[in-house]
């Protein structure tokens, strides 16, 4: 209607200039319409904040050990504190705790909590209390995972003690795990340690500033924050929308992820979570190294990551995220199409007339439109006259049962590693996701003496060793993005555990 409408009054002003003398003609008739339809389309300025609000889940529980759902994660990370924290670099920060020592011939840790710690009620943060969470957390769907190699979480004298089944000297990376006050993990809101507690009032949920945080509530950016419950996804994404809520934690990239529509400001925040190549070393062809290495030189990952996962991630040769403080560039090599080509050649010996072409094929997860679209490319990257890859997209069920029984050639993985970047599941002989058959005993020493001192000399010759066998090829490590409202959050620096971090650094704008 509206195009009608400048059309017909574009006509009647091109009447008017060609003759119609008598009528009062405007000297800019094409900049007055000009204005008015500008006018017409504009959208009604928003109305002024007058809170910062996190989506939540009214009713679902707050234990942090217990959640897996990301908006609950993100109100708990205000609201509880862990023996270490991680900060951008992977790099694990003592937090609750005041000291630790590693016993290697007892696999032993102990930690002593500092003596200032106190939960939101005014009691000090015990060993008990901490023994208690790593307990519960070591059966949780949460956090079982990392701690698979702990066998019981006690007290003595005052410390806790974390028992290890296996040599453990990086366990520090792994303690970012939320404590609550032992008794309370009934509670909706079980008692935390950090800047902000639960609370509720006629007009809803809210987090309050901590008046009793022991670390000193001067330096929170906000007194309260309000929470608007959120059923699912698809209403926070609503809600964020309609600026109901301010801030989003998204993986854009994840199973049947939605964009969000309307404006707004992005910041990334790495994770562990790597997507990787697989390879099944016990067929014939991928035996042999030298194709392992070709195969992982004919990726593009810069591109792959851009075109094929929304540039949600970062591109990595190694097997450790590149924010990680240790990442060593100085062992990854330019992509270059001739040398893939070179190196594809010398793998496959002397080309015959009568040669036919190398097939593999790579199996992806089709429920995932991003990863079928990256194998895709991967293929595509990797097909020449004397191999072929063809993307056989399977469901999850059928990826899962092939991959356990080794009925592939190549797979498109994905794998959340801890953040000491312990390959032990993926590589060693008896690792529970060693699909590929991978069994090499230079690869499990390797992976022993850097679990057994943790030091960064012995994961880099570990990498070194992995470029040259190649068992599988890492392709790039996810991020999330943490969206916040246009122009009402300035100075958030996130992690993926702590998207409103670091505390001290971030405000918030509500005229915005």
């Amino acid at each position: 209607m509206k195009r009608a409408l400048l059309c017909l009054l574009l006509a009647l002003t091109m009447l008017l200039a060609a003759g119609c003398a008598d009528w009062e003609v405007t000297e800019d008739p094409l900049g007055e319409l000009s204005d008015f339809y500008q006018n017409e389309n504009e959208e009604p300025e928003p109305e002024p904040l007058t809170a910062f609000t996190l989506p939540y889940i009214a009713g679902g529980t707050l234990d942090p050990v217990r959640t897996t759902d990301t908006m609950q994660q993100t109100v708990e990370s205000l609201m509880y504190q862990g023996l270490f924290a991680l900060d951008e670099q992977f790099r694990p920060r003592a937090v609750l705790a005041d000291s630790w020592t590693y016993d290697s011939a007892q696999r032993t840790w102990t930690i002593r909590i500092k003596a200032d710690a106190a939960f939101s009620d005014g009691s000090a943060v015990t060993a008990a209390d901490v023994a208690a969470t790593l307990e519960r957390a070591r059966t949780s769907e949460r956090y079982a995972a990392r701690l698979r190699d702990v066998t019981s979480v006690y007290v003595r004298e005052d410390a806790v003690v974390v028992a290890l089944s296996a040599p453990l000297a990086t366990l520090p990376s792994r303690l970012d795990i939320p404590i609550i006050k032992a008794g309370t993990e009934n509670r909706t809101a079980p008692t935390g340690s950090g800047p902000y507690l639960f609370a509720k009032d006629d007009t809803g949920a809210y987090l309050t500033a901590n008046s009793r945080w022991w670390q000193g509530s001067s330096v929170l950016p906000l007194s309260t924050i309000r929470l608007q419950h959120c059923k699912d996804k698809d209403s926070a994404l609503y809600a964020f929308t309609s600026r109901e809520v301010q801030l989003l934690t998204l993986d854009l990239t994840g199973s049947n992820s939605t964009g969000v529509s309307g404006a707004g400001d992005y910041a990334e925040a790495a994770t562990p979570v790597m997507q990787f190549l697989g390879m099944n070393t016990r067929r014939e062809a991928l035996s042999d190294p030298a194709l392992r290495r070709a195969l992982s030189a004919g990726i593009d990952r810069e591109t792959l990551v851009s075109s094929c996962l929304l540039g949600q991630g970062t591109a990595a040769q190694l097997p450790a995220s590149p924010a990680y403080a240790g990442y060593d560039t100085a062992l990854e090599t330019p992509y270059d199409t001739a040398a893939y080509n070179r190196l594809l050649n010398a793998a496959l010996g002397e080309q015959t007339e009568d040669e036919t072409p190398l097939t593999l094929t790579l199996l992806v997860n089709e429920e995932s439109s991003f990863k079928v679209s990256a194998a895709q490319e991967i293929a595509m990257y990797l097909n020449t006259a004397r191999l072929t890859v063809t993307v056989e997209a399977v469901p999850w069920d059928t990826f899962l049962t092939r991959l356990e029984s080794g009925d592939f050639d190549l797979y498109y993985g994905e794998c959340r590693l801890t953040a000491d970047w312990d390959l032990t599941a993926l590589l060693s002989t008896e690792g529970s996701l060693n699909y590929g058959g991978w069994s090499d005993e230079t690869t499990d020493r390797l992976l022993q003496a850097y679990r057994s001192n943790g030091a960064d000399a012995n994961l880099v010759a570990l990498w070194q060793q992995l470029l040259d066998t190649a068992p599988f090829a890492p392709i790039c490590f996810k991020s999330v993005s943490v969206v916040t409202t246009e122009g009402v959050v300035q100075g958030l620096s996130p992690t993926e555990t702590a998207p409103l971090s670091p505390l001290g650094n971030w405000s918030v704008r509500l005229d915005a």
